[in-house]
């Protein structure tokens, strides 16, 4: 896993240009603080920052492949794939020599192949930049389901990419903005694919393979998630996702550096923590590490709440001693979390704002001390999007509602009107209701339905197609960002992409067929499981509910609306920001109040510290 970052320009030499890769690459720092390196051609750059995970002696980056003395292709590359071995095997039959034993000199090797067509092969998280110098042709692609991040803004005579925005916004010609539709993305909780929220900034969507060369630039899917009849019945179905999950959970184990998991004590976590110990110790490779977080205070005074029926420890500590794991609680405090060094080194992971600021800083905390004992740790993310567990997945009232389910079920959370942070002015240039509804129109449109589905399994397919494509990306964004600031590789099986094909076109009633959420995986895991972890509620990533933690929320928003410097002022209604402090504690991280605040402090600070221009039209 590392940091990638690229310029190429066809109308000027590149080959004397090391300092501008150098300083876009360091900005990745922190996503690969194992090694830098630089590789420059006429009219091509390419920088890399690794973090070694697997052949950590001969796969440093980027990387090239010669003939006849002459470069012939060039990569910087970040992630893993995690049938490189097999494909190795085809490819030296096939007449290829390798001369390591990296995952990358397969991907240059596959290309050199099989050409651009080769990414339909790759089964793994990764994103990458790969040079044709016989060409002059830059490709950028991206993984089936967006795990890896890949930016990249077009110039006048090439392209700037970079694995965050960060990396890309160092280049001279690259100046910081944020439009209105920037704003409307950043506020909206919609997440178009392929938008950067900064000017002219495209993220490569998932799935996405991105050609550059002397003609311009040109994007081509080559996945996305399209409508197949299931023909399985329910017994050989479980048993399928299964056999996907064993295979999918032994391929990414591989590594040449400690391995971990991350455990809540929920069904997808557990899942994959018992069958990652099952799998370690049929190769005997020892207990498997688990970790997770908590706060101080928590388990003894939890109050159940609307997404949250029971505290996450006792169960974690179940899963824990039932596969026998090496385990490690990672207990946090409200000192912690609205510690401003943390929240700031959040924001330069995030390079964005967000109104969730305990469950990042709690994230970025939590993987700070999964580093220090491991270097992979495996996540239960994205069961819920694939196998339909979150409970507004079964709220016939949000199902029916005109608009992305997750606003929906958070507006049913915290009924009432929608906060209006900004000044009026800006409120109604900004439209953030007709920017989601405009947004939610188009995201239907892509979605492939089969004749003769029913209403309900025509409007679920639709809901699952929402979360796999918009929802999990802000969480596998989140997830990538708080642990590369770490120099931690998190893998996430349950968005291989065989099992989401799978599990996407099986109906909704074999996914329900039990009356609850993500039955297919409860029925095909229930065997390397506690029973109470089998029947226990969906529950999500846990949130603070220490009242100190809200005290210091309206202390520091208090602060900021005093503060005559605040870049915010100017932009916020100074009464309606106020009144955020008049209401009692809301205890959920999901209320408007608490929401509102969070996301106050981080404009407020990404406004200071973040050398960003609002230009609002």
């Amino acid at each position: 896993m590392c940091g990638i970052v690229g310029w190429v320009s066809y109308r000027r030499d590149l080959r004397h240009e090391g300092a501008v890769l150098r300083a876009m690459a360091a900005t990745m720092s922190l996503r690969g603080p194992d090694a830098e390196g630089i590789w420059l051609d006429q009219h091509a750059g390419l920088g890399h920052r690794r973090l070694a995970v697997i052949d950590l002696e001969t796969g440093a980056q980027p990387m090239t492949v010669e003939h006849d003395r002459a470069t012939i292709a060039a990569v910087t590359y970040s992630g893993e794939i995690y049938n490189y071995r097999e494909l190795r095997t085809e490819l030296r039959g096939l007449g290829h020599h390798f001369r390591t034993a990296s995952d990358t000199e397969v991907l240059l090797r596959a290309y050199l192949q099989w050409g651009s067509s080769f990414v339909e092969r790759l089964n793994g998280m990764y994103a990458f930049g790969l040079w044709d110098p016989r060409d002059q042709v830059l490709l950028l692609a991206r993984d089936r389901m967006g795990i890896k991040p890949l930016f990249y803004r077009p110039t006048a005579d090439g392209v700037v990419f970079a694995s965050e925005p960060k990396g890309v916004l160092a280049h001279p010609q690259v100046p910081a903005v944020v439009d209105s539709d920037g704003l409307r993305e950043l506020l909206g909780m919609v997440k178009t694919p392929g938008h950067g929220v900064y000017r002219d900034l495209r993220e490569v969507r998932p799935g996405e393979l991105v050609r550059i060369d002397h003609s311009g630039v040109r994007a081509v899917r080559y996945w996305t998630l399209t409508a197949r009849e299931h023909t399985d019945d329910q017994a050989t179905t479980v048993r399928t996702v299964r056999e996907l999950l064993d295979d999918i959970v032994e391929r990414q184990l591989i590594a040449d550096v400690p391995l971990g998991v991350l455990l809540s004590g929920g069904l997808d976590s557990s899942a994959i923590t018992a069958l990652a110990a099952k799998a370690l110790g049929a190769s005997g490779a020892g207990p498997v590490r688990s970790f997770a977080v908590d706060f101080v205070g928590q388990t003894e005074n939890f109050r159940s709440d609307e997404m949250r029926d029971t505290p996450d420890t006792p169960f974690v500590h179940e899963v824990a001693s039932h596969v026998g794991a090496d385990h490690t609680d990672i207990v946090l405090d409200s000192p912690a979390l609205m510690d401003p060094l943390y929240r700031s080194a959040v924001l330069t992971a995030s390079d964005l704002p967000s109104a969730l600021g305990d469950m990042y800083t709690s994230l970025y905390l939590l993987f700070r001390a999964v580093r220090e004992r491991s270097t992979v740790a495996l996540s239960g993310e994205s069961a819920d999007e694939v196998f339909g567990g979150y409970r507004w997945f079964h709220d016939p009232a949000v199902i029916a509602a005109d608009t992305f389910p997750w606003v929906a079920a958070i507006r049913a959370l915290a009924p009432g009107p929608e906060l209006q942070l900004f000044t009026p002015d800006i409120t109604d240039k900004l439209d953030l209701a007709g920017y989601q509804d405009a947004a939610y129109r188009q995201a239907l449109t892509e979605v492939e339905h089969l004749p003769g589905e029913s209403p309900q399994e025509y409007r679920m397919r639709e809901v699952s197609y929402l979360h796999l494509t918009r929802f999990v990306q802000i969480l596998l964004d989140r997830k990538d960002r708080m642990s590369m600031a770490h120099g931690l590789e998190v893998r996430v099986p349950f968005c291989d992409h065989r099992l989401v094909e799978y599990v996407y076109n099986a109906p909704w009633q074999l996914k329900t067929f039990d009356g609850r959420e993500k039955s297919l995986l409860r029925a095909a895991t229930a065997d390397v499981l506690p029973a109470s972890v089998v029947a226990r509620r969906k529950s999500p990533y846990p949130s603070t509910q220490d009242p100190a933690y809200e005290q210091m929320l309206r202390t520091q928003t208090r602060a900021v609306l005093t503060d005559p410097g605040s870049p915010l002022r100017p932009l916020i209604d100074v009464r309606a920001a106020r009144r955020l402090m008049d209401g009692g504690y809301e205890g959920s991280s999901f209320g408007i109040a608490r929401r509102g605040m969070e996301m106050l402090l981080s404009l407020d600070e990404w406004l200071t510290r973040y050398p960003v221009s609002l230009q609002l039209d």
